[in-house]
């Protein structure tokens, strides 16, 4: 144990002492305390330097897992293009005796990872709306974008695919949408604003042809009925406006 994190336990230490004997501390100046602190708190409770110590372990532990999951949140786009280029590379293996409807549902998702990367490297998406909006709406933050394009695209592809493989192939069209929403909105942005937005190229390349596709081969496959195009379409509507409606808001104070 270093000097850094003895001291660590001695500020727990202290804090024990405190809580529990009314013993004057300070935690702020811990030094005086090193030769004699361990001696004091024996004679006083046995198990006290246990305790402090299993204190800090576990304040540490929890500041590594803290720390994980910021990284995590600030470059989850990364994996998911690695993934999403070697979910492209098993398509032919894995989804040689798919049908089509259901093969196009499922390529929705590593395109979508491919797009992502476009859109989300060094964090510029996020920077680019922000800058668009001003200072005085919420914005994105990394933790919104996270949640965003993880459980709230991946998540959503992944519902549509199962449901599409064991309920109605026209549950495809949750994710089918939510492409051709997504790729529509990117050439809309950019005809308006007359410049590239983050995410544009892979939108025409990728989510225009995959889309016009998937909704044809859900719709020759059966599964195109009016409430399945309306529950795809209005689930690809209702998740994009509730990115709007979140990042529009008002700032408090302002």
């Amino acid at each position: 144990m270093t000097k850094s994190d003895t001291l660590r336990c001695l500020k727990h230490v202290g804090e024990i002492l405190h809580a529990e004997f009314c013993w004057p501390f300070s935690l702020t100046d811990p030094n005086p305390m090193i030769d004699s602190t361990r001696e004091t708190a024996s004679a006083l409770a046995p198990s006290l330097w246990t305790r402090a110590v299993k204190k800090f372990a576990t304040a540490r532990v929890s500041r590594k897992g803290e720390q994980m999951f910021a990284r995590l949140i600030t470059n989850w786009v990364y994996g998911g293009f690695l993934a999403g280029l070697l979910l492209l590379l098993l398509t032919p293996v894995v989804l040689h005796s798919w049908s089509i409807s259901l093969a196009t549902t499922f390529l929705c998702l590593p395109v979508y990872m491919v797009h992502q990367y476009e859109e989300h490297d060094n964090d510029r998406f996020r920077l680019f709306v922000n800058q668009k909006i001003g200072k005085r709406r919420v914005g994105l933050s990394p933790l919104a974008v996270f949640v965003i394009n993880v459980p709230g695209v991946w998540g959503v592809i992944g519902i549509s695919l199962a449901l599409a493989a064991t309920v109605s192939a026209g549950f495809g069209l949750v994710a089918v949408y939510l492409v051709l929403l997504n790729g529509t909105i990117h050439v809309v942005q950019a005809v308006s604003s007359r410049g590239y937005n983050p995410g544009l190229g892979t939108a025409m390349v990728l989510f225009l042809p995959l889309g016009g596709y998937g909704v044809a081969a859900i719709q020759q496959a059966g599964g195109g009925t009016f409430l399945m195009h309306m529950t795809g379409a209005g689930a690809a509507i209702a998740i994009h406006v509730a990115i709007i409606v979140h990042t529009m808001r008002q700032r408090p104070g302002l």
